[in-house]
């Protein structure tokens, strides 16, 4: 399998006008600042934070539904450029496709599952006929786990699970090599939860496809991820291998997400960090680094700059000025 990168973003950003009162400036939310990655065929590549970090919008610009503020994205070796409103090139909108987290409210309830499989192809494939186009939609909705009849049913007619069987069929007609998939199973029973994932994961091995997984279950990620980007306040602040960072966490933000995250071992104990205070206002961001009005090691130091991501180990990048102490800090908690 080749190792060119499927797609590449290079400090991506995305901002936002916000109106103020009448006799005030618009005001600019600055929702994703300075992503930089690349994602591989067969990779799983797993973005995690808070609510209101920014992987919404990550998703949003990497799906070409919002184009970046500024930054590069480059999609199966093509530059992606596009203005506000403008819609994307028909065959780089072939190559990525989104999953959301509600499948229900994803899928039209007044349209058959077939037709809402066959549109894209109708869209996109001129050349096939409407037999082929039914066959296709046969064919996808079977290798998602469903029984052929279902083909002919109605969305409010399945489960959750089964609709978000049915969003992936529709995402993959077109053979996309690429699924962001925005909370996909966040809002199925854990039972569900682990037969999409399984199905996902079948999916990859079958076609190659690359993921980029969002999700604010860190028990999930850790399980599927290759390698995990941890955001805060619209940026990434430590990206790597997912074991690596998982079992070594080094920003202080970082530790103090990971600590939150249930064990199940009753006899394993491990100290909770919490965070003092609230995330800062988009409206108004603090001086320096974003974490720094809630991070224990934060020093004056901090709020001079805004930290740049630094690759400190093992493929391992962290936007943090005190990375030493707060390794030392883990490892004495551990």
């Amino acid at each position: 399998m080749s190792r060119d990168a499927l797609l590449s973003a290079t400090h991506l950003a995305r901002h936002y006008q916000v109106k103020g009162g009448p006799f005030s400036k618009p005001a600019t939310v600055k929702a994703l600042v300075d992503a930089s990655f690349e994602l591989y065929p067969g990779q799983t590549l797993a973005v995690v934070g808070e609510s209101g970090c920014g992987k919404s919008t990550l998703a949003r610009v990497l799906t070409m539904i919002e184009p970046p503020t500024s930054g590069e994205l480059v999609i199966s070796g093509h530059h992606v450029s596009l203005k506000e409103g403008q819609r994307p090139p028909a065959e780089l909108r072939r190559e990525v496709q989104i999953i959301f987290q509600n499948p229900y409210g994803s899928l039209n309830p007044r349209k058959t599952v077939a037709t809402m499989l066959e549109e894209p192809l109708k869209l996109n494939r001129r050349d096939m006929s409407a037999g082929e186009r039914r066959e296709a939609a046969r064919a996808m909705i079977e290798k998602v786990g469903l029984r052929p009849e279902h083909i002919d049913r109605y969305p409010h007619m399945f489960s959750g699970g089964q609709r978000q069987r049915i969003a992936i069929a529709r995402a993959l007609m077109l053979n996309p090599k690429i699924l962001v998939l925005d909370e996909p199973v966040s809002a199925l029973d854990l039972s569900i939860q682990a037969q999409v994932l399984n199905l996902l994961g079948d999916l990859q091995d079958e076609f190659g496809l690359a993921y980029v997984f969002i999700s604010h279950d860190l028990s999930v990620v850790r399980r599927i991820a290759d390698d995990v980007i941890v955001m805060y306040f619209g940026q990434p602040v430590e990206t790597g291998p997912a074991e690596t960072v998982f079992t070594t966490p080094r920003h202080p933000y970082t530790q103090a997400l990971f600590s939150a995250t249930p064990v199940a071992d009753p006899n394993r104990r491990r100290e909770r960090m919490k965070l003092k205070g609230e995330p800062p206002s988009p409206l108004a961001p603090p001086p320096g680094c974003p974490f720094a009005p809630r991070c224990r090691l934060a020093t004056s130091e901090c709020t001079e700059g805004d930290p740049p991501l630094n690759e400190v180990a093992d493929g391992v990048r962290v936007a943090c000025i005190h990375v030493d102490q707060a390794m030392a800090a883990h490892e004495a908690s551990a």
